[in-house]
């Protein structure tokens, strides 16, 4: 017998004495108790070295129970992480402002296809162990944006918990699909919890929370994603909360989640924060006892940023706390169960009978189907704050676009998206594709901080002139060598075309992980003029007059701005591109550009002399609000923000183009709110667009040329400034959001606009069983009052009986609503007890006796939009479990 046919018998054995082991109990139980006992049998056959390389992320295989290699790590906020293109949805904020949870659970079933297409296209290559093939993925992030500056807020779904409870309920359903015994793809909501900032102190930083603000704010979203969307998984944040690391809270891990939520599933770490238990926080002596204190407390599996790198000894602390005690073999089981149980119930390991048993080609990535879903998703997402009547425009008008963000691409991926995103549309290309009949001209703008956008396809030639350029891939002829220390042969694995600078390797079988890629051929600039280069993950240069100008000093690292280098070019002549990378870069091969502008202020004064009205696309980009970065310059550090304002070139354009006196429009494209004061005083017409996907340039055009009628509402409070806020590190919820702030804001949280007019009539409400202490009914008529088609957000708030710790208002409702011109609706909420609760300052939750005040309209009662209200007394309180 061959040794690779004696391989796979002992496999098929083993697996068989797992299923033998099981298969009478199963035939009895359900499936998740079948996972269960599955996933106990494989544990049972580990030895202690196999379990301890199981507890990271990196999960390698164990060939003698033809177990295969699995990473943990998925992220899919907003499409699906792979070495293709994938689709690319709003940034979660603007996924939020559609108010559409049905919207929002087909999103999530998108994306969910695309990533267990990405499991198969890992399983077919035998590529899987890298990030993005797994079966489970790091989303929905479902933290409360408490505070405008935090860099990760355009990453939630608001600053209100109600309506991120719904969303995050409707994006954790969508990913797994029907039944939570077989997932298709398990959610992990993230980060739990009491995580909002800032970026700078996330390892080191202890937040003091009440009790109050814990069971009002900062849980309801997570219970709702346990409870009702019945989650498989849960990330614990990098933050302490009340002295005890998240990642080891007692209160968290044990108190809530297993105790009062009931939760079975398995608890991931966020990357690094078990390291952060001994090494920041100082909450455990040395490494062995911070893995002992994550362990104990529930945590099953910790995500290692060192596995990016293929760092070694990340097994040392668990050895080290198993040889003093500090944990038992007792303890590796119960965290290996929980994992391998979730690999039986999502299907990447066999036994169980399901839905996702049958794997998703991976041409169902990126299909015309997934496109037009982003495509709605983005026109729902956008708000539209101000129109004087400028919009929507007239199909054959002339449009200056203006702004750094008019041709952007990268801005419209947002935060956390994969950088083989599919083809991105920006604003001016969406004008141009939406209104043909309008004379659409771009002005470019002076380098600004938002620079740099992926070279597309279409500006690459190979060596023999041909579309494209020629990338060569080699294996290593001594893979077992550490990165940068390996040779490579002469003849290359494969030589392919690829149509732009990009590493396709995870999508070649014939390559083993320790490869290098190296491109050819030249780049050709469209048009002459002066640009803004740069590259990322790569050695190598394009030359310019024969000398290095686009060259590997000028290469950014992963998780490092750009660097951007000014050239002159000239249209259609070639500039020689030789670039190279060794496989293991976190950091993407990347070409970066931008064109500038020499003499702005001419330029937009040629441009607008002509033009009819003026669309000035201005805001930020996720490269200055994010994850913890590097990055220091005027309105933001670190990935937070230290103002609200526009980046001051953007503020000055602004001003320059309303001085020339044309209609302006601004498209405001950012992830967190930012003051608006000078466009709500100043232009003409605001839409606020986010960060929206793939098609967002797209979207932008069809509600300014009225071809879609936007309907969006804000998910956040769009304040003044800083100084009407407490400082970023109080996390007390007193003066901050809409609950809780008194001042008054630039646009408030639920507002949004739209082309038609509607109305509300006969609202009733109606107690449960005569008692609204057991819930209410409560029905309107809402009629479209207009003369066109269009959405409106129904929105319920409440005002709850005068006690200690409730909010000034709270959202309890809302539906996105569809009606034609004149047509009229019943519209229905049921309140449940829970709806109708607040907390009091011991964080003791329950319905309040008293008067409360119920408004039911297109945004907060007194804000201009239409609403109708009324009252009902509750006489006998209830408590609400926790």
């Amino acid at each position: 017998m061959s040794q690779s046919l004696a391989c796979r018998r002992r496999r098929l054995l083993s697996i068989a004495t797992i299923m033998s082991v099981v298969a009478f109990s199963a035939q009895n139980t359900r499936a998740a108790d079948q996972a269960e006992q599955l996933a106990t049998a494989t544990v049972a056959q580990l030895t202690q070295d196999e379990k301890i390389a199981q507890l990271v992320n990196v999960a390698p295989a164990i060939p003698r129970l033809g177990i295969p290699a699995y990473n943990w790590w998925t992220e899919s906020l907003h499409g699906a992480f792979g070495p293709v293109p994938t689709t690319n949805f709003p940034e979660p904020i603007g996924l939020a402002a559609t108010f559409n949870p049905p919207l929002l659970h087909d999103v999530a079933g998108v994306i969910g296809t695309e990533v267990r297409a990405m499991h198969t296209l890992g399983r077919e290559t035998g590529h899987l162990g890298k990030i993005g093939t797994g079966l489970d993925t790091w989303s929905p992030n479902i933290n409360i944006f408490r505070d405008p500056r935090w860099g990760r807020g355009q990453e939630t779904y608001g600053e209100d918990p109600f309506l991120t409870a719904h969303m995050g309920v409707a994006f954790v359903t969508g990913m797994q699909g029907p039944d939570p015994a077989h997932p298709l793809v398990i959610a992990t909501p993230k980060h739990f919890a009491v995580h909002s900032g800032p970026e700078s102190t996330r390892h080191v930083a202890d937040v003091f929370v009440s009790r109050h603000d814990l069971e009002d704010t900062y849980l309801p979203a997570f219970r709702a994603a346990i409870v009702e969307g019945k989650a498989g998984s849960i990330m614990c944040a990098y933050n302490r909360i009340d002295g005890q690391p998240a990642c080891a809270s007692d209160n968290l891990l044990k108190d809530h989640l297993r105790g009062a939520w009931g939760f079975k599933g398995y608890v991931v770490s966020d990357c690094d924060a078990v390291v952060d238990i001994a090494d920041h926080h100082k909450y455990a002596t040395d490494p062995a006892a911070g893995v002992a204190a994550a362990f104990r407390a529930g945590v099953d599996n910790e995500c290692h940023g060192g596995t990016i790198i293929g760092k070694q000894g990340l097994d040392k602390p668990y050895v080290e706390a198993l040889q003093r005690g500090l944990l038992t073999q007792t303890d590796l089981d119960r965290a290996l169960v929980r994992l391998f149980a979730a690999r039986y119930r999502n299907g990447d390991l066999p036994g169980i009978a399901g839905p996702n048993t049958t794997p998703v080609p991976p041409k169902m990535v990126d299909t015309p189907e997934h496109r037009a879903m982003a495509l709605r998703a983005a026109v729902e997402s956008l708000v539209l704050l101000k129109n004087d009547g400028t919009l929507p425009l007239r199909k054959d008008v002339k449009v200056a676009v203006i702004g750094p963000l008019g041709d952007a691409t990268r801005v419209l991926r947002g935060n956390y998206s994969s950088p083989n995103s599919a083809p991105p549309i920006s604003v001016v290309e969406g004008l141009r594709r939406a209104m043909p009949d309008a004379q659409v001209e771009l002005v470019p703008f002076s380098a600004s901080i938002t620079d740099g956008d992926p070279v597309p396809a279409g500006h690459f030639l190979t060596p023999q002139g041909k579309p494209g350029l020629r990338a060569d891939y080699f294996n290593a002829l001594d893979p077992a060598k550490p990165r940068g220390e390996r040779t490579f042969g002469q003849r290359p694995a494969i030589t392919r075309t690829e149509t732009r600078l990009a590493n396709h390797a995870q999508e070649i079988k014939s390559l083993s992980d320790a490869y290098k890629v190296v491109w050819s051929g030249f780049f050709v600039a469209p048009e002459t003029g002066f640009y803004r280069m740069g590259v990322t993950g790569v050695k190598g240069a394009i030359d310019v007059d024969g000398k290095p100008a686009i060259a590997a000093e000028h290469a950014s690292n992963w998780g490092e701005p750009l660097k951007l280098v000014d050239v002159a070019l000239k249209k259609g002549q070639r500039y020689p591109l030789h670039f190279a990378v060794e496989g293991g870069n976190p950091a993407e091969a990347a070409l970066f550009w931008k064109r500038v502008s020499r003499d702005e202020q001419a330029d937009l004064r040629k441009a607008v002399a002509s033009a009819d009205v003026v669309v000035a696309a201005v805001g930020l980009t996720s490269d200055l609000e994010g994850e913890e970065m590097p990055v220091k310059v005027e309105g933001f550090a670190g990935g937070d923000k230290t103002s609200l304002d526009l980046p001051a070139d953007q503020r000055a354009l602004l001003e320059s183009a309303k001085a020339l006196g044309k209609p302006l429009v601004v498209v405001a494209l950012n992830g967190s709110a930012i003051d608006l004061s000078w466009a709500k005083d100043n232009a003409n017409a605001i839409v606020e667009a986010w960060y929206p996907g793939q098609h967002g340039g797209l979207a932008v055009a069809q509600v300014l040329s009225g071809e879609a009628n936007p309907a969006g509402r804000l998910p956040l409070t769009f304040y003044h400034t800083l100084a009407d806020l407490p400082a970023f590190d109080d996390y007390a919820m007193n003066g901050r959001t809409y609950r809780y702030f008194t001042g008054k804001p630039v646009y408030p949280f639920g507002y949004g606009l739209s082309y038609t007019s509607f109305a509300y009539d006969g609202l009733t409400v109606t107690p449960v069983e005569g008692d609204a202490a057991k819930g209410v009914h409560v029905t309107a008529q809402l009629r479209n009052t207009g003369t066109r088609a269009g959405d409106e957000v129904a929105q319920i708030y409440l005002r709850f009986p005068q006690a200690p710790g409730v909010p000034n208002i709270a959202l309890r409702g809302f539906q996105r609503v569809a009606l034609k011109p004149g047509e009229a609706r019943q519209v229905s909420f049921d309140l449940s007890p829970r709806d109708l609760s607040a907390v009091n300052p011991e964080g003791e939750r329950s319905v309040m006796p008293g008067a409360y005040t119920l408004s039911l309209g297109g945004g907060q009662p007194g804000q201009g939009l239409p609403t109708v209200e009324t009252g009902f007394t509750i006489t006998y309180g209830a408590p609400i479990p926790r």
